[in-house]
């Protein structure tokens, strides 16, 4: 195989920039289609490749494959064509798509600047894909920066200060409705990653009057005994629903969870309510929001770009930027340095060889219990001799000339450019 190099990644995806969210939920992958798409694309012959589908991404991130060979995947395997795709998806390759991967990592790139939740997403999506051996060396050592960027964008700036997740937006959201939730009736349908931060916001800024629905009742019940909350059962949501004034839908199912006939009860006796879908795909049917009485807001109406935490975040971007350009430059010193790493392995065993060549000739002709120390000592011989040849071939990495002429010095059979 060819030496890899940076130019070997590539992106493409559906995000939350360009597609509104009835696009994005036909390119949302549950994790059966995760799970075919990565085996059809090793049936394909890729060998290197994860996935992040989230309510604002769906994004395939790979290494010696075409972009086009990755929008054919995803296509095959959601719910969205080639022409949604084009019209809404993007496609990176090489630099682009590594900094991308970085910028999505580190939440540079989400719609709730500096997201608690991403990189969460980001390594679950790829420690999914190194399980079924779909991820190479080069991909490896590539996330290990990726996370360490994520790190260090925690520890070295104030990006995840302030809560910045997409709970809190939602929250956030209610709050510039109704000024005040302590008296107004809630309902949560879904108490799952997301239903839970969401709850747990809600009581932070006063919600009293909230209700619970889940579809195991079980979930509904453990998130609401830490609370002192209220579960009401699953056949019950048309009546929950036209008793509340403020209705939070997440949940992971892949169709609508409140339809048209859900708001029978409340269209007898109509209020204004607030209904807020978290999920992608949508949890509530489009139909519902034309209902006059009613306000349906999606995940693309949701920021926090007035919020004050956002501020002090976004002063924080330019050092992010940074760590990832340090991340990346270290990366890439490492991937060019592979470019040698053959001759260095050859190099070392050569030197070995002859150490054990010499050391077993003369075993026989010396006279001492000490040869243990003697071994030991000629190592540390060879290796420090090793040594200087193995830093004088990192620091021409890029030079073809060196490396074939430590080749020929020490008749190596090594070829670089070559990955092993």
């Amino acid at each position: 195989m060819v030496h890899p190099t940076i130019q070997d990644f590539v992106v493409i995806g559906i995000n939350h920039w360009d597609a509104p969210v009835e696009v994005r939920e036909k390119f949302s992958l549950s994790d059966e289609g995760k799970d075919l798409l990565i085996q059809g694309a090793r049936r394909e012959g890729i060998n290197s490749l994860f996935l992040v589908s989230t309510c604002n991404r769906t994004e395939i991130f790979a290494q010696n494959v075409s972009t086009r060979e990755l929008i054919r995947l995803l296509t095959n395997y959601s719910n969205g064509t080639l022409d949604e795709f084009h019209r809404y998806g993007f496609e990176h390759e090489g630099e682009r798509a590594v900094q991308h991967l970085f910028k999505v990592a580190t939440g540079l790139d989400s719609q709730i600047l500096g997201d608690l939740q991403i990189v969460k997403q980001v390594k679950e999506g790829y420690e999914y894909a190194a399980r079924q051996e779909m991820v190479s060396g080069e991909f490896h050592r590539l996330m290990q920066h990726v996370f360490r960027a994520h790190k260090r964008s925690r520890n070295e700036t104030s990006l995840g200060q302030g809560a910045a997740t997409v709970a809190y937006a939602a929250v956030q959201f209610a709050m510039r409705t109704f000024d005040n939730l302590a008296n107004k009736n809630i309902l949560l349908v879904g108490t799952g990653k997301i239903g839970k931060v969401t709850c747990k916001n809600l009581v932070n800024l006063g919600a009293s009057k909230l209700t619970l629905i889940n579809r195991t009742r079980d979930r509904a019940e453990f998130v609401a005994d830490k609370f002192n909350l209220e579960v009401a059962d699953m056949a019950n949501l048309p009546e929950q629903i036209a008793e509340a004034d403020l209705v939070i839908v997440a949940t992971g199912s892949t169709e609508p969870v409140i339809r048209p006939e859900h708001m029978q009860p409340s269209m007898e006796n109509p209020k204004f309510k607030v209904m807020l879908d978290l999920s992608v795909p949508r949890n509530i049917d489009p139909n519902v929001a034309t209902l006059d009485f009613v306000d349906v807001a999606n995940m693309d109406m949701l920021g926090d770009v007035t919020d004050e935490a956002y501020k002090k975040r976004e002063q924080q971007v330019p050092a992010v930027k940074k760590i990832i350009s340090e991340e990346f430059s270290d990366y890439q010193l490492w991937l060019n340095e592979q470019r040698v790493v053959p001759t260095i392995k050859a190099l070392t065993q050569k030197f070995e060889s002859i150490r054990g060549d010499e050391l077993e000739f003369f075993r026989n002709k010396i006279e001492t219990d000490d040869f243990d120390k003697i071994e030991n000592m000629t190592r540390r011989i060879v290796n420090k001799i090793a040594a200087y040849s193995i830093e004088h071939l990192r620091d021409h990495h890029d030079s073809e000339e060196v490396a074939e002429m430590v080749k020929e010095m020490f008749k190596l059979e090594a070829r670089n450019g070559n990955h092993e």
